[in-house]
């Protein structure tokens, strides 16, 4: 099982359809906008013979917290193709993710479904305990119901925000977090 990485720019046409065929194929409701979440950053994943095997990329976000703004390594698209999973695959494509914001972020977040949280709760990611918040077109907007599902994690030997304080991240189409 070889874990491969590269910026969005170097996968090519092909293996890009591939990873949207996969991702579409993970999850019901993966829409244009959670594809172009999945966009601009750095992925990671395994192929087999028959084609993507699992995926995640890391993208940049920003958030703000306590007046200042923080680079985040932002995790989105990870799946195992059915039939696959259990077997470690999105464990390894994460620890190249982790490897990535630990080179590069002051800290990494994701939202989790209650099918991944397991996953990144053994790899040591903590729930945030604190309000979200997303700085949007009309101002800051309180992210109620993503409250309780997304993780961070803490990059090369930092700190985690102080969860007393909201994190407010930048505003995107689709779903915010």
């Amino acid at each position: 099982m070889t874990v491969r990485t590269a910026p969005t720019h170097e996968l090519g046409a092909a293996r890009l359809r591939s990873v949207r065929a996969m991702l579409d194929a993970a999850f019901d409701d993966f829409s244009d906008d959670d594809w172009d979440h999945t966009l601009g950053g750095v992925h990671a994943w395994i192929e087999d013979g028959d084609g993507i095997a699992a995926h995640g990329s890391v993208v940049l976000r920003r958030a703000l917290h306590r007046g200042r703004w923080h680079r985040v390594g932002y995790v989105e698209g990870v799946a195992v193709r059915a039939g696959l999973r259990r077997r470690g695959l999105g464990g390894a494509v994460m620890a190249e993710l982790e490897r990535v914001i630990d080179g590069a972020y002051v800290f990494g977040a994701l939202g989790a479904s209650d099918d991944g949280a397991a996953l990144y709760r053994a790899r040591g990611w903590r729930v945030w305990e604190g309000r979200l918040e997303a700085l949007g077109p009309e101002g800051v907007v309180h992210l109620a119901e993503e409250e309780g599902h997304v993780f961070l994690r803490a990059a090369a030997g930092r700190e985690l925000p102080d969860p007393a304080a909201a994190l407010v991240f930048d505003w995107r189409d689709g779903d915010v977090m």
